[in-house]
């Protein structure tokens, strides 16, 4: 592991508003910033009532305006929803007033459902143009002559680092075959991580954006003084993404010792998918993610997790830093 990274869905909790999330990630940015993370990515989602990052690149702005030397980025930005020259432009625009701290994650989901995903697109194109895209958005990105008959202004000349995300092999194969780095959704589908890392490290391609195969993987950390605190506070997400599952989603739910109320065969799906996850104490966690490093072997580890108290989450995250700080060391010794 290089770098180790955050991941913040800007999530809302009950008994606040957009505001106070977007407030929060503001101030989460720059703690992170302290605490020596390399990157600070925002996914773009679309109504849910319980996450405020849907326009995903304001926010980036607003959080690179408030930080000084963390990178920046989208975790991602779901390219299906958008016309690749106003991505560019506005990541373009974002390079330009944070020279060398933006990252551009693309997504191939829409990040929504399908009546969201209607609602967004002014037209809905059976075929799947994810590909084609994505080339067409890193060829506005890069060295574009002044005759061409279309531009990113600004945007040209910026070369935005580009990434592929997925949480299936399709992102993994595109990725390689593209030569850019990849980033996998672990956090919440780990059901194909391992077949899809050793797609993309085997059948990458060098290119003129990377050389050697580079990938992220996400995992999720909720860390306290104790095992019995880390394990509450995580009770918050699970509830949410339960009630996600079953249709009812919502504002981040205050945490509970009462998980009972999560139909057992819901609960079952929920710990599946949130399986890649470190949860108890800074010793608890550090074991885990030592296990998780060691069994995947990522470039990166971006880590993410949804608190419903903003301070404990800064300290989630501050024990998380010090410990994967301390995993970095160790590896490079």
């Amino acid at each position: 592991m290089q770098n180790f990274s955050l991941l913040d869905l800007s999530p809302i909790p009950e008994g606040k508003s957009a505001a106070d999330a977007l407030a929060a990630t503001v101030d989460l940015a720059r703690a992170a910033e302290r605490f020596g993370y390399h990157r600070f990515w925002l996914a773009e989602h679309h109504n849910m009532p319980g996450i405020a990052s849907a326009a995903t690149a304001v926010v980036i702005g607003q959080v690179a305006n408030a930080t000084q030397r963390i990178r920046v980025g989208a975790g991602g930005i779901m390219l299906p929803n958008h016309a690749p020259l106003v991505i560019a432009e506005q990541f373009g625009t974002l390079a330009t007033l944070f020279p060398n701290r933006i990252d551009l994650g693309l997504g191939r989901a829409p990040g929504s459902d399908m009546a969201t995903a209607r609602a967004l697109r002014r037209h809905m194109a059976p075929e799947d143009s994810f590909p084609a895209d994505v080339q067409e958005l890193i060829g506005y990105l890069g060295d574009v002559s002044d005759t061409a008959p279309v531009r990113a202004i600004p945007g040209a000349g910026t070369h935005v680092p580009v990434w592929i995300l997925g949480s299936s092999l399709y992102g993994a194969q595109l990725a390689a075959y593209l030569g850019l780095p990849f980033a996998f959704a672990s956090h919440f589908a780990p059901a194909m991580l391992q077949e899809a890392l050793e797609i993309y490290r085997h059948s990458f391609r060098p290119s003129q954006h990377l050389q050697q195969p580079y990938v992220m993987i996400a995992a999720g950390v909720c860390a306290a003084e104790t095992d019995a605190k880390a394990a509450y506070l995580r009770s918050s997400q699970l509830l949410s993404f339960a009630r996600l599952r079953t249709g009812r989603p919502g504002k981040l739910p205050a945490p509970t010792h009462d998980l009972d109320q999560i139909p057992p065969p819901v609960m079952a799906q929920v710990q599946a998918a949130l399986s890649l996850s470190a949860t108890g104490s800074a010793q608890t966690v550090k074991a885990r993610l030592a296990a998780i490093l060691a069994t995947h072997q990522p470039d990166e580890l971006i880590v993410t997790g949804m608190i419903h108290d903003h301070a404990a989450r800064i300290r989630s995250f501050a024990i998380a830093a010090e410990v994967l700080c301390s995993l970095r060391d160790k590896m490079a010794a």
